[in-house]
């Protein structure tokens, strides 16, 4: 009679097992903050140059892991190669963000191309099986997209905007146009996710950064919707894909998000309501967070408190320790440190 091989920790999580000492990350935990990500990245030359070089992707994904001892690496890359891949022209201006063709008609829409060049990700792919072949066996890798709703409102406002107007109205006004646009990317993302996996992640996440902007209807529309295809089409190939969704500012629609999608864990923003997410939503799935950024700026006794709520809010149940979103470049090192520290040493 065989054993079951033991999980690594934060996958034991994300199966819905309670772990002493939480696995730990940090979204963006590959960035500006290091001195040595500021160094490839000025060495890679532009933003996309840096993603879609395997070896220099592979070196910032490993660098935080070197230094912190992380449970987890997510691969270096962004949540916009999706439209690089459908052919839509996409750079990333300093100190201004991403910039794309608009698809702000019906249209243009109807220009968007069905299938995706996955060959044009292929450096993500290799970037993945380097980071596989360098990490020790007990970090596990994450893979990643964006979720439809979050890139369609950059592929439609041709930008960020500060409430993604432009995609909300496309979405009122033209449903059916906008609607494409989500297909199309819940097609492609479902084969970019499945080919991550194939490369050597572990686990996926989706990030829905902007679905805090839809009222209930919308919500339910266009992140629940088009998250549940995604995860269904994933699991129709790799029945056990373990993936955390993270729609960012949910807040009470979480639970039905959860209850749809059949996400294993959601990851949660620093406003949550600890009482609720516990009753209805740790209940369920495993959670990932919430630190807020800016305690982790903050440092000191501020910071040991926020560390100290996350623990005492979630930690009796299965956590995942992450912030409510990603690190900020001026955090310093040290308070990285110190939280690392204080997480550890708490839950041990």
């Amino acid at each position: 009679m065989t054993q079951n091989p033991v999980l690594k920790p934060f996958l034991a999580v994300l199966s819905g097992q309670k772990q002493a000492v939480p696995p730990i990350w940090m979204m963006r935990q590959a960035g500006r903050y290091l001195p040595e990500y500021r160094e490839v990245r000025a060495r890679a030359g532009s933003f996309l140059d840096l993603c879609f070089s395997p070896e220099l992707a592979a070196e910032v994904t490993l660098q935080p892991i070197r230094r912190f001892n992380f449970d987890a690496a997510i691969i270096f890359s962004d949540i916009l190669v999706i439209p690089h891949a459908l052919e839509r022209e996409v750079r990333f201006e300093v100190g201004e963000g991403p910039r794309l063709e608009p698809l702000d008609t019906p249209e243009k829409a109807r220009s968007l191309a069905k299938r995706a060049d996955l060959n044009r990700l292929e450096p993500v792919f290799e970037a993945l099986r380097l980071v596989r072949r360098a990490l020790d066996p007990k970090v596990t890798l994450i893979g990643f997209c964006g979720a439809p709703w979050t890139v369609a409102t950059y592929m439609v406002a041709g930008q960020g905007t500060p409430d993604q107007a432009p995609a909300r109205l496309m979405a009122y006004r033209h449903p059916d146009a906008f609607a494409d646009i989500i297909d199309v990317l819940v097609e492609n993302s479902i084969e970019y996710l499945l080919r991550q996996l194939q490369a050597g992640a572990e686990a996926l996440q989706i990030f829905d950064t902007w679905a805090g902007v839809l009222p209930p209807r919308e919500f339910a529309r266009w992140s629940i919707e088009p998250t549940r295809r995604i995860v269904e089409g994933i699991r129709k190939k790799v029945p056990d894909a373990k993936i955390i969704g993270f729609p960012r500012g949910a807040g009470a629609l979480l639970p039905a998000y959860v209850e749809a999608t059949g996400v294993n864990a959601v990851s949660i923003d620093w406003t949550a309501e600890p009482a609720f997410i516990r009753d209805q939503v740790q209940s369920r799935v495993a959670v990932q967070g919430n630190l807020d950024p800016l305690a982790l700026i903050a440092g000191g006794d501020a910071l040991d408190r926020a560390v100290d709520d996350v623990l005492a809010s979630y930690g009796s149940g299965p956590l995942i320790f992450n912030l409510g979103h990603g690190i900020q470049p001026e955090t310093p090192i040290a308070h990285v440190e110190r939280m690392l520290k204080r997480v550890r040493g708490k839950a041990g």
